[in-house]
């Protein structure tokens, strides 16, 4: 058996192909035309009003933070971040200057522990919450955003992982004020880099449009570009270099877009193919100490299919030497990551306390064969006994 790889390319040949032939044709490479054809045609694929192409899905996260903060007047005082979850779900939160405040992990879907973020949101009084849905798996979303709405808190959701799952019938990443989702090498689709940020807010739309560049109006559309011109007494000749808002740079190429925009054909074709490869690990594995619990009435495009084991270490030990690539369950536990334990001291929540120590996953793409998945769960399965 060969290696089996953690993720591949979503860029095939077809793809480098066609964009040879572009560059033959010495377009323009910095932010253009492009870039607004596929955020169009991400945002009516998702089911969006707007979308914003950006260079990470990191720089995503931080642009709706800040975007968010610029609009409310600078009062966004506390974000609950899951523990769970990547290190730019929080590090733009302490970065900004924000109280980030931990919740807890469920041990059925990986998301929030809502008896936990309930909680929080009585105690803490929260201005936003950044809810993560773990590889792929639907957090119940009734609750959640019933949850928001009783304590008046922004739900703002990072579906970097989850692009093309749906509860209920409608996708991850329209149930929250705006949405981050990445495009980086081995995510659902690829941009080489890049991030998406979703809304259908338009005051949001042209924050995140001007902080994306430097915090200027060119994107904004006539009309807007007219009312802030007028608001601040800018004449023509200042417009172009006038900032309405503390910004970045944080712009994608026409390169990145252009790819973009035909690797949105293939998400649906693919995430059928990941949630096939979910349910034949679902029926191999194994495994009575944990597994993975989700709605079978909701679609879950997989990113990786999540282990928890006390024998992680003899389990990962044998994987590696089978040519099976893993890797910890994202980041484990934000609460013990050296930056923020620096700034706030250890925090080790139960669920995540686990989840960190056993957790683990282990491959799922849309190239991966139904045997190499039964060769996975049979390595699996000799130590998850033993």
């Amino acid at each position: 058996m060969d290696k089996i790889d953690l993720v591949k390319n979503t860029i095939d040949n077809r793809d480098i192909d066609r964009l040879v032939d572009w560059l033959k044709g010495y377009p323009r490479l910095t932010k253009g035309e492009l870039n607004l054809e596929f955020e169009k045609k991400f945002a009516n694929w998702i089911g969006r009003k707007y979308a914003v192409f950006c260079n990470s899905g990191s720089s995503a996260n931080l642009l709706m933070l800040s975007a968010l903060n610029q609009k409310l007047e600078f009062n966004l005082k506390s974000v609950v971040v899951p523990s769970v979850a990547w290190a730019t779900d929080l590090a733009p939160v302490m970065e900004l200057g924000f109280k980030p405040i931990l919740c807890d992990s469920n041990k059925t879907d990986l998301s929030v522990d809502l008896k936990h973020l309930e909680k929080i949101f009585i105690e803490e009084k929260p201005s936003a919450l950044i809810l993560v849905s773990v590889l792929g798996f639907c957090p119940n979303m009734d609750k959640i955003t019933k949850l928001c709405e009783e304590h008046d808190v922004i739900l703002l959701e990072d579906t970097c992982e989850s692009l093309g799952s749906e509860f209920k019938n409608k996708k991850l990443g329209t149930f929250g004020k705006m949405s981050s989702f990445s495009t980086y090498f081995g995510h659902h689709i690829s941009t080489i880099e890049g991030g998406i940020i979703t809304t259908d807010d338009k005051e949001l739309y042209d924050i995140l449009v001007s902080i994306r560049s430097h915090g200027w109006g060119r994107d904004w559309d006539i009309q807007t570009q007219f009312n802030a011109q007028q608001d601040w007494d800018v004449g023509e000749f200042d417009s172009l270099y006038t900032f309405y808002y503390s910004g970045y740079n944080l712009r994608a190429t026409e390169i990145q877009a252009f790819l973009g925009i035909h690797q949105i054909d293939k998400l649906d074709d693919w995430g059928v193919k990941r949630e096939k490869n979910l349910h034949i690990y679902d029926s191999l594995i194994k495994n009575d100490y944990w597994k993975v619990q989700y709605d079978l009435n909701d679609f879950t495009s997989n990113f990786a299919y999540p282990i928890i084991h006390p024998n992680r270490e003899s389990i990962v030990e044998l994987l590696i030497k089978n040519g099976i690539e893993t890797r910890p369950m994202i980041c484990g536990s934000m609460g013990t990551q050296p930056f923020y334990v620096k700034k706030y001291g250890r925090l080790e929540l139960p669920n995540v306390t686990e989840i960190d120590k056993y957790g683990f996953y282990v491959p799922n793409h849309p190239r991966l064969k139904p045997e190499e998945i039964e060769y996975v769960c049979d390595v699996i399965n000799a130590r998850s006994y033993h």
